[in-house]
């Protein structure tokens, strides 16, 4: 009988070498003693970026558990071996070993996928697994990268080359947007306005000013400060970044009107410190998980009622496959469709590189759509004789 159980020690151990990051043994060029503790060392250069430090402990984590249960390690990746793991991040088997719903880390149902990773999800593991590879060959731990030998690297591996495509469409938001702002229903509590208030803040702040999760979980009124007659939100991102981003009139009025519901005056005070996302309370904050699982649920219930309403199939799909990500994806798209330069778009997404920026632009697209359509059935246009 195939045992399909995940080796809850070995779980245990990943996870106590990944918090503590803080190996002792001398090595080649780093102090590690096992394939965990060199992942942990790579993993210690993310201490400063939460969100990044988490999503490349999912993926060395992965990595670390599929090795093992083949008895492979670090160093005999090879190509034929990475050929198995990209199939096994498409489809885990046995799913029962590999598959299932959130469960503490600390559980026996904890299992690392809640189901196979789609082709861009698939992309992104690579990725992050690319430069994992090529830190453990710059510290001694490998002696060559495999991913080096992959066919066609770079257009599997380069994440920067493909255009952004999970965003909402304007039609759509527009939609979205009306439905927010819906009439509260009569008779409603005052638990329920304020849910539908902070609801429309939240899908607010986030088209507005395209912020990452984690950065519009942290925020903190004083965040929204005044300079010499404008307005701006001060926000640290990724890597620990400080940036200074304009404050479009409609945020202004959104976070006016958000206060409002808190009871709170309309502009926030210098070096205020009270979080601007609240909970039921109104004076707690809410955490990463809770922002997104309240996201998830609206977008949830937008794609039940715009199924009941017979709107469009693909609409209604894109609603339920949406993520929290998508809003800084769409923010970010429907900007550079609004004609803003790309410089600025750069720096209020806080992209490292304009490349980054570039892959917003739907321009060419939409330039070759509508020069294709100079191409008819009946042929060339006649010319006329003389």
């Amino acid at each position: 009988m195939v045992d399909s159980s995940i080796d809850i020690v070995l779980v245990d151990e990943i996870s106590r070498v990944f918090e503590s990051a803080d190996v002792s043994r001398g090595g080649v060029r780093i102090a590690a003693e096992s394939d965990v503790e060199a992942v942990a060392q790579w993993l210690s250069e993310y201490r400063a970026s939460p969100q990044t430090f988490k999503a490349y402990r999912r993926e060395g984590e992965r990595l670390l558990l599929w090795l093992a249960s083949v008895g492979g390690r670090l160093d005999e990746l090879d190509r034929e071996a990475l050929r198995a793991f990209e199939a096994f991040l498409e489809d885990p088997q046995p799913p029962a070993r590999w598959v299932g719903p959130s469960a503490p880390r600390t559980s026996p149902d904890w299992r690392p996928f809640r189901a196979g990773l789609s082709p861009s999800s698939r992309r992104q593991s690579l990725v992050i697994l690319q430069g994992l590879y090529g830190w453990l060959v710059e510290a001694g731990w490998v002696a060559h990268n495999p991913f080096r030998l992959m066919r066609d690297k770079s257009r599997r591996l380069n994440n920067q080359s493909v255009g952004i495509e999970r965003y909402l469409e304007v039609d759509l938001w527009q939609w979205l947007w009306g439905w927010l702002n819906r009439e509260v229903e009569e008779g409603a509590n005052a638990r329920q306005r304020f849910e539908w208030a902070r609801r429309r803040f939240i899908f607010s702040f986030a088209y507005l000013l395209a912020p990452r999760i984690s950065e519009m979980a942290g925020a903190v009124m004083g965040d929204f400060v005044r300079r010499e007659g404008r307005w701006w939100w001060e926000v640290t991102g990724k890597g620990d970044k400080r940036a200074r981003i304009p404050l479009p009139e409609d945020m202004r009025q959104a976070l006016m009107e958000w206060r409002q519901a808190l009871g709170l005056s309309p502009s926030p005070e210098f070096d205020e410190t009270a979080p601007v996302l609240r909970a039921l309370g109104g004076v707690r904050g809410i955490s990463d998980n809770q922002l997104y699982r309240l996201i998830k649920k609206t977008f949830s219930e937008a794609a039940n009622a715009l199924e009941a309403q017979h709107g469009d199939p693909g609409y209604v799909e894109a609603l339920r496959r949406a993520t929290p990500h998508w809003l800084r994806h769409t923010s970010i798209t429907h900007q550079a469709q609004s004609g803003i330069g790309l410089s600025y778009l750069a720096e209020s997404a806080r992209h490292a590189r304009l490349e980054t920026t570039s892959r917003y632009l739907h321009t060419e697209q939409n330039e070759w759509h509508a020069e294709q359509q100079r191409h008819r059935l009946g042929g060339l246009p006649t010319k006329a004789r003389d």
